[in-house]
Order: C-alpha cells, then structure tokens, then sequence
C-alpha cells in the first residue's frame, strides 16, 4: 500500500494549523507521529494525521481527575 508523505505545510493545512504547532510538537515529543526522511526531511502520513484526529475527538471540555 503506498501512501504519498506530506510536507510539514502540507500536514498543516490538512490540520487547520500553522507550520509552527507541527514544528513545536516535534520538538516537545511529537504527539503527532512523523517520518524523519533524511537529516532535515520531514514527512507525515495522512493516516497518522487521521489518527491523530480521532484521539483528539472529545465530548466535553471540563477536565476529569
């Protein structure tokens, strides 16, 4: 199964966020998985994307201990 690999801009848009919350996740520990395709490369696939997206689903705001 290929699967063609986002840009980080490309990764961004598809999330509805700037290239700059990408960036600082990776730097924070990357919640959001990635694809490290040489020393400055970085890639992302629509299914982690998707994944991503679903974990994120919530259905209240007030935070449960």
């Amino acid at each position: 199964m290929e699967q063609a690999l986002l840009t980080t801009k490309e990764a961004a848009r598809y999330l509805s966020v700037s290239d700059a919350f990408l960036e600082r996740d990776r730097w924070a520990g990357a919640r959001i998985p990635f694809v490290k395709v040489s020393s400055r490369a970085v890639r992302y696939r629509r299914c982690d994307l998707e994944q991503y997206l679903t974990s994120q689903v919530r259905c209240t705001t007030s935070v449960v201990s």
